[in-house]
């Protein structure tokens, strides 16, 4: 990993001005500057801006998107660096069917590769987190939660995605501040919300498959009766954005411990089935030690961050942040790999999460699937 994001990050964490960081002329907290940095600046890199990656729209990027912009210009910024098959600007194939980039994350000081033990990084294949609702009100950033602050992320994507030179404070201020006006919220509920107004509600629901889809995403507990799917989605997407764990969900998800509300990152068997074919690599937890633990896995999530795997809450082996629900039909494709390209994938993944975590006990028929997927369009 390169140091100068050390440093960068570093640097934002304890509030320093580096003497020979560049400025392009943001004040602190200007967001018109902020736009022009975050829609044009590369910062002296490979030609990225912002939002080269991250789309107005939708904050991300689809597979859609990146073959139109291939066809329409093969040397577009995006298809370059992690952007390309092999980092060094050749081939296109992954991005275009996935979106996924190329990712070094850093590894905790007690993991290494079986493969590699000197390295200090992995390289994985990720999605493109959307900025829709995120930069206001979600203080967890990155699907595995890695950076402390919007200035910090920024400053991460300038140096290892856009390859650009060390950006001031004032720029990364300006971008942060950017990214809390209007523009990116999903709806004008959830600006009001990000402004102190009320939280928002679970939408009631128009059509008889909407009001069946409501069932799963309502705050109740676990009915056996039922066959458990009353308040089903909601043990893990509760609160106002949909994404923290629920007072539910420590009687639903069967653990050594009890599930607190509230919690952010939890393991929902992606990398598990691996769906997209992701390269599987072998990592050594604690080599050396007593305590040593190989784990085999494409991407073991928050574990690689924080070097923890006595995990009774599934919160970091193989553990990905709760992704928020409002907005959610705009910002496909869906979970850190992007396995899932359509709404319709992602219930039908959870269809057969729920019946093997259950031993078969929760059984989600197609009308349930496609009431979940009708309910999860409303939630704007």
């Amino acid at each position: 990993m390169k140091s100068a994001l050390f440093a960068s990050v570093t640097l934002v964490c304890l509030g320093v001005m580096m003497a020979s960081a560049q400025s392009n002329g943001a004040p602190p907290g200007h967001a018109l500057a902020g736009k022009r940095l975050f829609e044009t600046a590369t910062f002296g890199g490979n030609g990225r801006t912002c939002q080269t990656c991250h789309d107005p729209a939708t904050g991300t990027l689809s597979p859609e998107d990146a073959r139109k912009r291939f066809k329409k210009d093969p040397n577009d910024p995006l298809f370059r660096h992690d952007g390309s098959d092999d980092f060094l600007g050749h081939g296109v194939t992954r991005i275009t069917a996935d979106a996924t980039v190329l990712v070094n994350v850093p590894l905790a000081h007690n993991v290494s590769l079986a493969d590699d033990p000197a390295a200090r990084f992995v390289t994985l294949r990720r999605g493109v987190a959307s900025t829709l609702n995120t930069p206001a009100l979600d203080p967890v950033l990155m699907l595995d939660g890695r950076q402390p602050s919007l200035e910090a992320q920024a400053a991460g994507a300038i140096n290892d995605h856009a390859e650009g030179v060390e950006p001031s404070l004032q720029d990364l201020h300006a971008i942060a501040e950017f990214q809390k006006t209007n523009g990116f919220f999903s709806s004008p509920e959830i600006r009001k919300y990000a402004l102190g107004g009320p939280a928002p509600v679970l939408p009631a629901g128009r059509s008889d498959s909407e009001k069946r889809g409501r069932r799963f995403f309502e705050d109740v507990p676990p009915d056996f009766a039922q066959g458990l799917k009353p308040g089903l989605c909601a043990h893990c997407h509760s609160g106002a954005l949909l994404n923290t764990t629920n007072q539910f969900a420590k009687f639903f998800i069967p653990s050594p411990v009890p599930i607190p509300e509230g919690q952010r990152f939890l393991s929902v068997g992606v990398s598990e089935f691996n769906a997209a074919g992701n390269p599987v690599r072998e990592f050594v937890f604690n080599q050396g030690t007593p305590q040593e633990v190989h784990l085999v896995s494409p991407d073991l999530g928050r574990a690689l961050t924080t070097g923890v795997i006595d995990d009774p809450t599934f919160e970091h082996v193989n553990a990905f942040k709760i992704s928020p629900l409002r907005g959610i039909r705009k910002t496909a494709p869906y979970f850190h790999d992007n396995s899932a390209k359509t709404l319709e994938d992602v219930a039908a993944h959870y269809a057969k999460f729920f019946f093997v975590a259950s031993n078969g006990l929760i059984q989600l028929t197609p009308q349930d699937e496609a009431d979940i997927v009708a309910y999860m369009k409303l939630l704007d």
